[in-house]
């Protein structure tokens, strides 16, 4: 159940200074930067500092302190007209019990972009359990390409967006880009971040289960993202991927709410309206294919970003645009210009014939579809994947199973102990040696390893010229990257 702040909030207007608890979160980071870019003093606080959101505040110019202590609140110069908390904040974040004890204004990020911003403008919220950070990117970026000027609130850093977060204007009727989590809110308003989003319309491109440390099972989960389609305004849409059961079993229910849906999906999936067709990649590793609607060819586009789900990511897009008005032209060129989004397949080096890739993938499905798309668009190079269990699902053993069959895409695994798992019962976490033990069962490569620097050492020791090593993590991963890069220059001969 949500609750109001104890205090009113002030107007967007009148905001001089604000203060942000757990400020190097992806969505509170771009936050933070927005304000800072309208000449709002920001303070702010994290425990886990790393790049590219810790690169974006420094840009931005925010004052950051490390750790939470209830002085980084009481402290400042000046009394913040708002304090912004993080979900990642428990009620006993001494930050966090300064701010509600000293009367100060809060709230979180979803309900101060409610109140402040999105009562006003025509809210294109993108949700899912995959694909929501890509299609948002891909969304803004190509209304902004055709000159439609959108807001936006994206949860990564585009190659192609100047920031992930820009309000071009706070009016009505201008467009304005959600990526719509369905993570928690705060502690004190759990619900779904995206239940503050006020949407007109909707893509939702995936539900599978995912976050168990917040939803109990996959029932739960699909009522979270119900919750979204009832919150569709009046005139709006719901463009679903009906390639997932649970997606067209939504669509369902949005149609008997009178909500207008069009449904989009892989080649011959059953109630698709558009699909793609003739699915192909060059040899400069362009993706190209033709869309369809009801079988009727529509045109076709070019991605420099690979994969079937980026295919379906940018096929949603070409929906949406069109149904905003945009011509294909303008559609297809947007999205031939998109060069992705940092942490998705990007390219962070290449030493001595090792191409190292830096992916988000966490999830079973993510990772065999990353897999799979660096296969696409790499052909002959022999594919390496290093795996780092950290997130909350991830540190879980509820794809125990599924992540044997994932990494079966790679041709070599290295799987690092799992992130801190002091907090999950014994008999529920993930095993990463149980994992290699079924790769490697299964006739696969694979080994474990505890410690980073002892990973990268393995993998430079297994490397070879030619390859190309998928590093897979949603977070810092020790500066496994930057070290490994290191090691292989250490090993590459002498030039």
């Amino acid at each position: 159940m949500s609750s109001a702040p104890t205090v009113s909030l002030p107007a967007f207007s009148e905001l001089r200074r604000v203060h942000i608890i757990g400020v190097c979160g992806t969505l509170m980071g771009a936050f933070a930067a927005f304000l800072k870019r309208r000449g709002i003093e920001v303070t702010g606080s994290d425990q886990n500092v790393y790049p590219p959101m810790s690169d974006v505040l420094r840009n931005a110019g925010v004052t950051l302190f490390s750790g939470y202590q209830a002085s980084n609140l009481t402290g400042l110069p000046a009394r913040p007209d708002l304090v912004v908390i993080g979900n990642v904040i428990s009620r006993t974040n001494a930050e966090a019990q300064a701010a509600l004890e000293g009367g100060y204004a809060y709230t979180s990020l979803p309900e101060a972009m409610e109140k402040l911003m999105l009562v006003q403008t025509r809210n294109l919220v993108v949700a899912g359990t995959h694909g929501k950070t890509t299609t948002s990117s891909l969304l803004a970026f190509t209304l902004a390409h055709a000159g439609r000027d959108p807001s936006y609130f994206i949860g990564g850093v585009s190659h192609n967006l100047p920031n992930s977060f820009q309000v071009s204007s706070i009016e009505k009727g201008r467009l304005f880009v959600l990526e719509g989590d369905e993570y928690d809110t705060a502690f004190w308003d759990k619900v779904p971040k995206f239940n503050h989003y006020l949407p007109d319309d909707a893509i939702l491109t995936s539900v599978e289960f995912d976050h168990a440390d917040i939803y109990a099972d996959f029932s739960a989960v699909k009522r979270a993202f119900s919750g979204l389609i009832t919150r569709i305004r009046p005139g709006g849409r719901l463009i679903a991927c009906v390639d997932y059961d649970s997606v067209r079993e939504l669509a369902r229910d949005a149609e008997s709410r009178k909500i207008a849906v069009l449904t989009y999906g892989s080649a011959g999936t059953p109630g698709a309206r558009f699909t793609p067709k003739d699915v192909r990649v060059d040899a400069d590793g362009w993706t190209h294919f033709t869309i369809l609607d009801d079988g009727k060819p529509m045109g076709s586009l070019r991605l420099a970003i690979p994969g079937n789900h980026n295919v379906l990511n940018a096929l949603a897009t070409w929906i949406e645009a069109r149904e905003l008005g945009l011509t294909h032209a303008e559609v297809e060129a947007g999205l031939a210009a998109f060069k992705g989004v940092k942490r998705r397949q990007e390219e962070r080096g290449e030493v001595g014939g090792v191409l190292v890739i830096d992916d988000f993938a966490h999830h079973p499905t993510a990772v065999r579809e990353t897999l799979r798309a660096l296969r696409s668009k790499y052909p002959g190079r022999r594919l390496v994947s290093v795996f780092e269990p950290r997130s909350a699902t991830s540190r879980r053993k509820v794809f125990q199973k599924e992540y044997g069959q994932a990494f079966g895409e790679a041709d070599a695994c290295f799987i690092a102990a799992p992130y801190d798992q002091s907090k999950i019962n014994p008999e529920d976490q993930f095993s990463s040696e149980q994992l290699v033990d079924d790769l490697k069962r299964d006739g696969h490569a694979a080994e474990w390893f505890r410690e980073v620097d002892e990973g990268v050492k393995h993998v430079t020791a297994a490397a070879r010229s030619g390859d190309l090593v998928a590093v897979l993590s949603n977070g810092g991963f020790g500066g496994f990257i930057p070290k490994l890069l290191e090691s292989l220059k250490l090993r590459a001969p002498a030039k």
